[in-house]
């Protein structure tokens, strides 16, 4: 569902401590999905995103990613400048578990790295040294490592533009920074929806927010097709439509609550025959049996609430 390209570079079977030159540096788009497993006597790991792979003096480390598994349970994240750790970000939610196979994925942003573990978002952390120094990955303690991917993200990584879709709401005029995704958005897709079309989405999820909300529908009429949207607040993830002037029910149910504060997204809506579906960041999240059956009317995208839209294309 999700347009990850190949990856760029496979490492595997790593003997730890395994340390190893990022081949080409790192640049926002780029995703590290690192497969391994805790060992059942594991305390602690590190991956550690250096800045080079000298021991004397040590290395910086721009990102320090820690797992401990002693005591009370915490992932540790940190920045070592000149032999100086910074002040440590901690996150109290504990994906791995001792003796299980897991998967991080380290999203490269220009602003932030932002890490899921198991396909389920867990944190975000800002970067306190330029990404242009980053050139070596190193892993360290007690775990054992599979497989390391370097994989260029196509979507996250392309110049904004909207394939596919035509900006109609001209009232709220452009952002001040000149794109064309200010709020609320509205769309028309240059080829009405059929089994086979697929909109996406890229935006970033404001640091404070309620909700956000979008709409696929019908220029003719005020149907809505598919209204989807998180309450981010109450982590719940509504999905609706809107037919003959009325609200149907509401589907609530989701195996794990996708959006974070300040957190960057891709959301694919892939149209089938009989439903839509729904991937966020590469991770199928939610379908939805369609109850507006004409598709081929179905050619208008809004958007609005508490996110900043990045872009908009259908396919």
């Amino acid at each position: 569902m999700m347009s990850l390209d190949r990856s760029k570079k496979r490492i595997s079977n790593l003997a730890i401590p395994y340390v190893g030159t990022i081949l080409d540096g790192l640049v926002p788009g780029e995703l590290i999905v690192i497969n391994g497993t805790v060992p059942d006597d594991a305390d602690r790991f590190q991956v550690d995103l250096q800045c080079g792979s000298s021991t004397k003096p040590r290395a910086d480390v721009a990102f320090h990613f820690n797992p401990r598994f002693k005591w009370s349970s915490c992932i540790v994240c940190n920045t070592l400048e000149r032999e100086k750790w910074g002040w440590e970000e901690i996150t109290y939610e504990m994906p791995f578990q001792k003796g299980k196979p897991f998967e991080i994925v380290i999203m490269i942003l220009k602003d932030k790295f932002q890490v899921s573990v198991n396909k389920k978002h867990l944190l975000l952390y800002n970067h306190r040294i330029s990404l242009e120094r980053i050139d070596t990955l190193g892993i360290y303690g007690k775990v054992q490592i599979k497989t390391v991917d370097f994989v260029c993200n196509s979507l996250q990584g392309s110049q904004p533009s909207s394939v596919g879709i035509t900006k109609i709401n001209t009232e709220n005029g452009e952002m001040p920074d000149g794109s064309q995704f200010g709020l609320p958005y509205v769309g028309k897709l240059d080829k009405a929806l059929r089994p086979g079309s697929t909109v996406a989405i890229k935006g970033e999820v404001d640091k404070n927010p309620k909700s956000f909300a979008i709409n696929l529908k019908s220029s003719g009429s005020k149907d809505i097709a598919l209204h989807l949207n998180p309450r981010i607040k109450n982590k719940v993830f509504v999905r609706n439509s809107y037919l003959h002037d009325s609200w149907g029910e509401e589907e609530k149910g989701v195996a794990n609550f996708p959006f974070s504060p300040g957190m960057y997204f891709e959301l694919i809506i892939y149209c089938d025959a009989h439903q839509f579906k729904v991937a966020i960041n590469g991770v199928h999240t939610l379908e939805y049996k369609h109850r507006f059956k004409q598709l081929e009317k179905i050619n208008i995208v809004e958007i609005m609430g508490d996110i900043q839209l990045l872009d908009v294309r259908s396919w």
